[in-house]
């Protein structure tokens, strides 16, 4: 049986020359208004903002497409990290501001449908618990002790009422059983 190895040996990294990699040495540009004048020099170029805007057009959001030309410069020792960092936004605008002139649809990055539809069933929860206190404020019930809603109250689905109510069962919590070295002996 013979196993193929893909990795680097242990220790490989330390046989190279040191600073081979231009991201090894001292960046060329280390004032942020001249990296970001090298960037929007770069992109006023016909071709490269013809492929920066084709890239948004096939799908790749706005977000995904500056952090690539940004790496890709630090990358190539034009610029350190922290200099992207200040100069990002800036690009970011740019070239959304050229997509915008071109008419082309694009994803700025920045939403998250998860995110926004957790916001939004947070949104109704609150809205629900609100409609319900006053709801109970108008029939007398006091609003200090606020039974838990279930899924149908919360969809605002009618619930059948019942006459008696159930007393609820409360699990009391058990300590945890001690853990590691000490908690044997």
């Amino acid at each position: 049986m013979s196993l193929i190895f893909n990795g680097p040996i242990p220790g490989q990294s330390l046989t190279t020359e040191p600073k081979a990699m231009p991201f090894e040495r001292p960046p060329e540009i280390v004032d942020p208004i001249e990296a970001l004048d090298m960037h929007i020099d770069n992109l006023s170029n016909p071709e490269a903002m013809e492929d920066a805007l084709f890239f948004l057009e096939m799908g790749l959001d706005l977000v995904s497409l500056v952090e690539g030309i940004l790496r890709s410069a630090v990358m190539e020792g034009i610029h350190s990290i922290d200099i992207s960092l200040i100069i990002g936004p800036v690009i970011h605008e740019h070239i959304k501001a050229a997509a915008i002139r071109a008419d082309i649809e694009f994803n700025e990055g920045f939403e998250d449908p998860e995110r926004d539809k957790a916001m939004s069933y947070e949104r109704d929860t609150m809205r629900a618990k609100k409609m319900l206190r006053k709801l109970r404020e108008q029939e007398g019930e006091e609003t200090e002790a606020t039974p838990v809603m279930s899924m149908t109250m919360l969809s605002m689905e009618p619930k059948e009422e019942t006459t008696e109510e159930e007393p609820m069962e409360v699990e009391e919590e058990q300590p945890a059983a001690p853990q590691g070295l000490m908690a044997r002996v």
